[in-house]
């Protein structure tokens, strides 16, 4: 029985240090967020899950409101910190840390989380939601970091250039038979 998980990646939100939780979506993000929401017109969903971080509840939240479904929230699946939530570091340093964390999957930079560890918090959910919802539509409010590591447990050809190539917001088809991904399809928001 096949079960169809649409990750969907959190639309443009500002950066603002100490907010990772609650900063929301940009005046953009709100609006990408109306156009991913109306590709899911047609399209029945059973089940939503999201981040309880902001940014990635308001993505979905217009979907949630479009199928009448609750977003049940997951702390399992909030974005990995690859550094301390504490301190700031630039960009170049994140990215390569980034970079390092899909070759050796134990690394992070001090205080943060490595690809394995953030995949042995995050799998366990997503294992859950394909048993209990079994046969089933699901969308996951998601951050693209996170987003690959789970696709990446499941095949690992989703890394690095995986993770570098997607967009603010972006939406993935994912089809399971059972556990086992049987199909990754990029879907497109845009009209």
């Amino acid at each position: 029985m096949k079960t169809t998980i649409y990750m969907v990646r959190h639309a443009e939100s500002a950066f603002a240090f100490g907010q990772e939780r609650t900063r929301g979506l940009s005046t953009e993000g709100f609006a990408a967020a109306k156009q991913v929401a109306e590709l899911f017109t047609g399209i029945d969903v059973h089940y939503m899950a999201s981040s309880p971080y902001t940014r990635a509840k308001q993505t979905i939240q217009y979907i949630a409101d479009q199928k009448c479904l609750e977003i049940v929230e997951y702390e399992e699946l909030i974005e990995r910190p690859i550094k301390g939530l504490d301190y700031e570091a630039p960009w170049n340093e994140l990215y390569e840390a980034i970079r390092t964390s899909f070759v050796d999957q134990d690394f992070a930079l001090k205080g943060g989380e490595s690809t394995r560890q953030a995949q042995q918090r995050a799998i366990p959910v997503i294992e859950k939601l394909l048993e209990e919802q079994q046969g089933k539509n699901i969308v996951i409010g998601t951050h693209g970091n996170i987003m690959t590591i789970i696709m990446n447990d499941f095949d690992d050809q989703y890394g690095f250039e995986f993770w570098d190539s997607t967009s603010k917001p972006d939406i993935y088809k994912l089809t399971f038979n059972m556990n086992r991904l049987e199909q990754v399809e990029r879907v497109s928001y845009r009209a």
